[in-house]
């Protein structure tokens, strides 16, 4: 348990530092907003939503992974496959259960309310990969909590799956560029910043496409993907029409949006 936790660390500070870099050296987008503040509060929102489920729930994915793994629970520990084959079918499918998670919290009202949060931000970079509410995180969690016995996903299979979240979740949302030649090729393959981009459009129905986090075939397979923003990618706005003003969106404000 201590060495998956050092794992996912190391990962996530050393994504969320090259990512950091290369925003400095080769940015997208001009910044609208206070870094300094939107930093703050996203990365402070790490350590608010890693107590909370640190304080709430008895065991982690890791955990019921392992508890899984021991008892033979789920369809894959039923089929005779080869461990390397089990590994990659148990990352894809949660994958796909992320992807269908992050439909339902735009489409389902009471989900939306916390989800929105994430929207909120008036820019986008590699700490808005970070900025969810506490209470989207409990469910997210809980959702893996219920898919890994019933897949039967092995243990390394879970901390593959987290590590990649985690490190494609703050690398699509990096204020990058990426020559368009290679962009086009690459997201093929995972979830590009330019791709996830269009998802934090102003515009609902660009809003509502590009719900991947680290594979892209499932946008193309279930018709929510959109190739570029309608206004181009410097030119687009940021956001929801809700919530402009920067004052509201500091920290307590972000804790209690849902609720108000």
């Amino acid at each position: 348990m201590a060495r998956e936790e050092i794992i996912r660390l190391a990962f996530f500070f050393g994504t969320l530092a090259v990512v950091a870099i290369w925003e400095i050296i080769a940015p997208r987008r001009s910044m609208t907003d206070s870094k300094l503040r939107r930093w703050f509060t996203n990365l402070s929102l790490v350590v608010v939503d890693t107590a909370m489920i640190r304080l709430i729930l008895p065991t982690l994915p890791f955990g019921m992974a392992i508890m899984t793994q021991e008892r033979g629970w789920g369809f894959l520990n039923a089929l005779i496959l080869p461990l390397w084959l089990k590994l990659f079918l148990a990352v894809v499918l949660l994958d796909f259960v992320i992807y269908l998670q992050h439909v339902l919290f735009h489409f389902l009202p009471i989900f939306w309310r916390f989800h929105r949060m994430h929207h909120s931000d008036l820019d986008i970079d590699v700490s808005t990969g970070n900025r969810f509410h506490p209470i989207e995180i409990l469910v997210s969690t809980g959702i893996k909590l219920a898919v890994v016995p019933l897949l039967g996903a092995p243990a390394f299979s879970v901390v593959i799956f987290e590590v990649l979240l985690n490190a494609t979740s703050q690398f699509n949302h990096g204020n990058i560029r990426i020559p368009v030649a290679f962009d086009r090729w690459l997201r093929l393959f995972v979830v590009t910043p330019d791709m996830h981009r269009v998802h934090h459009s102003i515009i609902p129905r660009e809003t509502n496409s590009n719900f991947g986090f680290n594979l892209p075939c499932w946008d193309r397979l279930c018709g929510t993907y959109r190739a570029q923003p309608e206004q181009g990618h410097t030119a687009m706005t940021i956001g929801l029409k809700e919530f402009r003003d920067p004052s509201r969106l500091t920290l307590p404000h972000l804790l209690v949006q849902p609720f108000v």
